[in-house]
């Protein structure tokens, strides 16, 4: 795992998120994050338990989803987001990278749609 120095778990409204105390920059790679493959076939043992909350979908043959380690399952949705999420196949993790600069103490977010809010199913109340 390796993320710039500064990013923090902390309490918020949604429960906690992932915050940074000092400003990143648009484009700055804010960590990356190695991953654990669920395979193919053990999803639906996922979906019942506390996972299914912080996975994400990873299409390789033979694997259905991920968790991501580091803080990477706990960056929160936002509908405007201040970073994105790359799923990198080849060294198999995923990077968070910032898409607009980041005051410090801010909380980053990620948006779990994938850039199709509105056409995908969320599985929560984003508004809460």
């Amino acid at each position: 795992m390796l993320h710039v120095p500064g990013i923090f778990i902390a309490q918020n409204e949604k429960g906690r998120g992932v915050f940074t105390a000092d400003h990143l920059s648009h484009g700055d790679l804010v960590e990356i994050c190695p991953i654990i493959k669920i395979p193919e076939g053990q999803l639906k043992e996922v979906d019942v338990t506390i996972f299914y909350h912080y996975y994400f979908i990873w299409e390789e043959k033979g694997y259905e989803a991920c968790l991501a380690l580091g803080y990477g399952s706990l960056y929160n949705h936002s509908e405007h987001p201040n970073a994105r999420v790359i799923l990198d196949y080849s060294d198999d993790t995923i990077k968070i990278e910032a898409v607009t600069d980041i005051a410090s103490g801010s909380e980053i977010c990620v948006d779990y749609t994938g850039g199709t809010e509105g056409q995908v199913q969320l599985w929560f109340d984003p508004k809460l």
